[in-house]
């Protein structure tokens, strides 16, 4: 028996497959959901609404994502579970309450591009405010390392634990309030939108500006990055991929292994793509005629802990490769990728504004 035939017999057995499954709803597979405002969904009986599960290549079996949508005037079903999940309104606006058992709910709005992560385990339900046209989101979860491991989805939907030290009813937990506890990072439950937060600069990887989100006491995270038109990320990899999500702009991201070769993904406003598998480079590129902005959603708290599935300690992603990192530096990237852009800025009648390379 192959490698290959070996994991499809895994995947195949995997609790949280089996989950899906007996949800019901499309699953979108590949690399990149073209457009989170049109993707197909189908009727989600437990949810009480859409949805559709996205599996993007790379990330399946460590964290996964999904859409959702509310109907018109309507809400989802209450829900409590014990993994983490971070929501991205994607279209329409509305209200979510949260509860613990025998709490006083609270209940705070949002809207189109806001970002929040119901506290671990806590009952949430969500409504749609608008009484003419759906509410969609999008949703990243640690569900499929919470089903695999426990293979009890009793447990997972049913346990009765709070998480105090997470939640413990605080008045205004989802205020918007906020501190900046270190450089580019804000500690907050709720970014009322992702579209117009305020980036700082951070040249490390290139023209720019950035800002990371720690929500709800979670190992997972957020953040946001912004570069000009005529420009590009530097080539870098990590040990967890994320789900990357187009606010604005068009272009496209290359991806490869150690010796591999290069696949490009091509995206613009409204898709959501992930950058590779485990340690794959990947590399942005902005060949639009706008500043390009993306949200990332991924493991990795920086208050927390990050969480790696490598058994090794590995680099640091913003420390050239020659310096024991594992970021390239334009001076020393593949004379391809420059080829590449150029050409690319070429179709649009623009030329890059990179600076020359010094080799």
């Amino acid at each position: 028996m192959t490698e290959k035939q070996l994991k499809n017999i895994v995947a195949e057995v995997a609790p949280y497959h089996e989950w899906q499954k007996q949800e019901g709803i499309p699953i979108i597979r590949g690399r990149c959901v073209d457009d989170l405002r049109t993707a197909e969904l189908g009727p989600w009986a437990s949810k009480g609404g859409r949805g559709a599960f996205v599996n993007l290549e790379g990330t399946e079996m460590s964290a996964d994502a999904y859409i959702a949508e509310i109907p018109p005037g309507g809400s989802l079903n209450p829900e409590r579970h014990v993994f983490e999940e971070l929501i991205f309104i994607v279209q329409g606006r509305g209200a979510t309450t949260i509860w613990t058992e025998g709490s006083r709910k609270q209940t705070f709005e949002w809207g189109e591009g806001s970002l929040f992560s119901p506290p671990l385990n806590v009952w949430h339900q969500d409504f749609n405010g608008q009484g003419d046209k759906p509410v969609r989101y999008l949703a990243m979860t640690s569900a499929p390392l919470m089903i695999n491991l426990f293979h009890s989805l009793d447990f997972i939907f049913n346990c009765d634990h709070d998480f105090r030290d997470r939640y413990s009813g605080e008045e205004g937990y989802f205020s918007g309030q906020g501190k900046n506890y270190a450089e580019r990072i804000w500690e907050s439950n709720f970014i009322a939108n992702v579209y117009d937060f305020k980036l700082q600069e951070w040249q490390q990887r290139g023209p720019g500006t950035n800002a990371s989100f720690q929500m709800a006491g979670n190992t997972m995270a957020a953040h946001v990055s912004e570069f000009p038109m005529g420009t590009y990320k530097k080539a870098h990899r990590h040990t967890v991929t994320a789900h990357l999500i187009l606010l604005s702009g068009q272009g496209y991201s290359l991806l490869w292994p150690d010796d591999g070769e290069l696949q490009r993904v091509d995206w613009h406003t409204g898709s959501m793509f992930n950058n590779g598998h485990d340690w794959w480079f990947h590399q942005h590129f902005n060949s639009g005629r706008e500043p390009a902005r993306y949200l990332a959603l991924h493991w990795g708290s920086s208050k927390f802990g990050g969480l790696s599935f490598s058994c090794s300690k590995r680099p640091s992603g913003s420390v050239s490769i020659k310096e024991g990192g594992s970021q390239i530096e334009y001076e020393d990237e593949d004379p391809r990728i420059r080829e590449i852009f150029t050409a690319e800025m070429a179709k649009v009648g623009l030329t890059p504004k990179m600076p020359a390379i010094k080799r």
